[in-house]
């Protein structure tokens, strides 16, 4: 999702006749820039262009006004990748950008990239998502495309994609995939090897309490029916 936001980020500066982040419809500019083919907001991927010369390349181009938006927006995807002598080329410029510029930085890996590129930005850290929102979001996809899933097995899908809601909607849709469309939670369970909410908790009691015999009886009782004893 840092991309995506990246663009939302790019699509508000350039809304309307001024920035917003009320976006009730569609700007002039706004589906392009959500579909990567606006002319004004450039992305660029870190990993695969690290080097001093794809700075300077930028540097030279922010020289120049925007061609159809307000701000002209780059995007540097898993900036981190970049060498430190491409971060230091680009400092000054992030020192005293043009004011029709703002950069955007996404990374897996903040702490990989230079505290002078860091204390010159705003940091945004990107929480993972409550399991409650993802539920909501994959009954409605679900509804939309009229598969039927039961409540247990939408919750250990979000438990499964752990905050992430793009490995929560590829969960479902693989899902979809294998059941058709009617999935239940002892689906979930056998495709991924895990175990059930109250397997666990029977779990929890059990070594809360001390119950050594219990603790080995569903410890075996799990491991013989395939589950993945990692993630339990």
């Amino acid at each position: 999702g840092k991309t995506t936001t990246a663009r939302l980020i790019a699509r508000a500066l350039n809304y309307g006749d001024k920035p917003t982040i009320d976006m009730a419809s569609f700007g002039p500019h706004c589906e392009a820039i959500l579909e990567s083919r606006h002319i004004d907001v450039i992305e660029m991927d870190a990993a695969s262009n690290t080097g001093v010369d794809n700075m300077r390349e930028i540097i030279d181009s922010v020289r120049y006004a925007p061609v159809q938006a307000r701000y002209k927006v780059y995007i540097i995807d898993e900036v981190h990748m970049l060498s430190a002598a491409a971060f230091n080329a680009l400092l000054k410029t992030l020192e005293e950008p043009p004011a029709h510029v703002k950069f955007v930085f996404a990374t897996t890996d903040p702490q990989k990239v230079l505290p002078t590129i860091v204390s010159r930005c705003q940091r945004f850290d990107l929480r993972p998502i409550p399991p409650d929102l993802i539920v909501e979001r994959l009954r409605k996809i679900a509804k939309d495309e009229k598969i039927r899933v039961s409540d247990a097995a939408l919750a250990c899908i979000a438990r499964l994609a752990d905050g992430g809601m793009r490995d929560a909607q590829s969960i479902l849709d693989q899902m979809i995939s294998f059941c058709g469309s009617e999935i239940s939670e002892p689906d979930v369970l056998d495709v991924y090897g895990l175990v059930s909410a109250e397997k666990v908790a029977a779990l929890a009691a059990a070594v809360a309490g001390g119950d050594h015999r219990a603790i080995v009886a569903l410890v075996d009782e799990c491991d013989a029916a395939g589950r993945d004893l990692v993630r339990l």
